[in-house]
């Protein structure tokens, strides 16, 4: 099983630190983690370091791997120029650091992500022709073809309608648990990293402040402290947890 463990991970743009000393306990296949924190608390810069795209001090610990390329990564920018059809870039995506030869199973697996996030019918038409809502699924199909170990998702819900934000984190949490695979996802909505994720990260001003179970991370004392808001946290009827916010502070 696949395993990601960071130590003392930093990062700087020239002068300024945007990360400083991360460190968490071992993450495993099968659990969806959240990355959190407000804007600029040093998420997207996390995911950039973890994929070797910044250099810095600390560590990146992989283990349990059984392919040459075990990660995938989801940007939060989606936006695509190339004059491609949907079907076209996910197959694309799909063949990086392949044999140019396009076999049967290539396409089974694009078929299959399409299939997964619902968006089938949008197969034939032009990247460019797209919302930037269908663009951010195709970007996680092009992600998810990739049949990665560990799979880095960033704001992948940020410009979805609601039942395609529910749809998306329901896969996820579904094929982590199907294919033992780790993910890791920066997210804004902290009732959805309640309901849909295991594990979770709180970031502020790039230093790690919380790290665990996400109903131990996500608390009244820590949205006070990380978000500036009064907030509770109450069950549903069904048993699912519920976050009200009361006011800012």
């Amino acid at each position: 099983m696949v395993t990601l463990k960071l130590d003392r991970l930093s990062a700087s743009y020239g002068r300024h630190q945007i990360l400083a000393e991360i460190s968490t306990p071992t993450f495993e296949g099968g659990q969806v983690v959240a990355l959190l924190g407000p804007n600029a608390a040093g998420k997207s810069t996390l995911f950039r370091r973890i994929l070797g795209l910044l250099k810095g001090a600390g560590e990146v610990m992989v283990a349990g791997t059984t392919s040459e390329r075990p990660v995938a990564y989801m940007p939060q920018e989606t936006g695509a120029k190339a004059v491609l059809t949907v079907y076209e870039s996910v197959l694309l995506a799909r063949m990086q650091g392949r044999a140019l030869t396009v076999q049967a199973e290539d396409l089974a697996q694009v078929d299959r992500a399409l299939e997964e996030l619902e968006i089938t019918e949008l197969g034939k038409r032009d990247i460019g022709d797209l919302s930037g809502g269908q663009r951010q699924l195709v970007s996680a199909a092009q992600a998810l073809v990739q049949e990665p170990e560990i799979l880095m998702l960033d704001e992948p819900t940020s410009a979805l309608d609601l039942h395609r934000q529910i749809g998306l984190l329901t896969v996820l949490r579904r094929l982590a648990r199907e294919r033992s695979m780790l993910i890791l996802v920066a997210l804004h909505d902290l009732g959805h990293a309640l309901r849909f994720t295991d594990q979770a990260m709180m970031l502020e001003n790039g230093r790690l402040i919380a790290c665990g179970s996400t109903d131990q991370v996500v608390t009244p004392t820590l949205l006070h402290q990380v978000y500036r808001v009064e907030a509770r946290i109450e069950p549903c009827s069904k048993g699912y947890p519920q976050l009200i916010v009361e006011q800012a502070v």
